[in-house]
């Protein structure tokens, strides 16, 4: 079962005032594991950057000005996501900011019944408790120390480990070795499994007797009618 894992970084929180979309990163997954195949873009959003969200992804207008419009990798884009389902954590937000971008070029809308917000998901998982990303990074025990910043790739890398681990493919002190195969934690103990003689399970003489004075007590009993 192919999934795509989807994050976004803009230029603010709301497409209507004018924010854009400046970073879109997106990982495949196929039954629940990654392939090692990814989309990542980053995209001029014809505006400044404001400083408060520079501050957040670190995504400086200078650095966006060189690089494409949304237009330019729309195509790219719906090809590696495809009609695959979508992962995302709050998918309200990122769908938002996509369907603007689209309407903007005059391109087909997200379907939004493809989305799983992991949000809700975490949510349901784990009442009261916080859901943010980062928060179930630090739950599952998954690496944060790359993640001085947002950034959109990272983001879906790091939400995929999540998804995860929320639907039960994994546990905590596991994790994956070069050719994807699961492994203990080097954290971990071995321990031997100790072969056990079988133990004998037929009942004793007493035990035979009190049952045969049990039988007698019962009046017609239908074990004793079939013989």
């Amino acid at each position: 079962m192919r999934e795509i894992v989807l994050d976004t970084e803009t230029t603010g929180l709301d497409p209507q005032s004018g924010d854009r979309v400046v970073e879109i990163g997106c990982v495949e997954i196929n039954n629940h594991m990654p392939t090692g195949k990814f989309f990542h873009e980053y995209i001029n959003p014809e505006r400044e950057m404001p400083a408060s969200a520079f501050a957040i992804h670190g995504l400086s207008t200078e650095f966006l000005a060189n690089k494409p419009k949304f237009s330019d990798i729309y195509g790219s884009f719906v090809e590696f996501i495809s009609d695959s389902p979508l992962i995302i954590h709050n998918a309200d937000f990122d769908l938002r900011f996509l369907d603007a971008e689209m309407m903007i070029i005059g391109a087909q809308l997200i379907d939004r019944s493809r989305a799983l917000d992991t949000v809700s998901l975490a949510r349901r998982r784990f009442p009261g408790a916080q859901v943010s990303l980062d928060a179930l990074c630090r739950r599952f025990q998954i690496d944060l120390s790359s993640r001085e910043k947002h950034g959109a790739l990272l983001d879906a890398e790091l939400l995929a480990e999540v998804y995860l681990y929320l639907m039960g493919g994994r546990q905590p002190g596991l994790n994956l070795n070069e050719d994807g195969k699961e492994k203990k934690s080097q954290t971990s103990q071995s321990s031997e499994i100790m072969e056990r003689k079988s133990r004998l399970h037929a009942p004793t003489s007493e035990e035979i007797e009190a049952h045969e004075e049990l039988v007698n007590s019962i009046k017609n009993p239908i074990w004793r009618l079939r013989q």
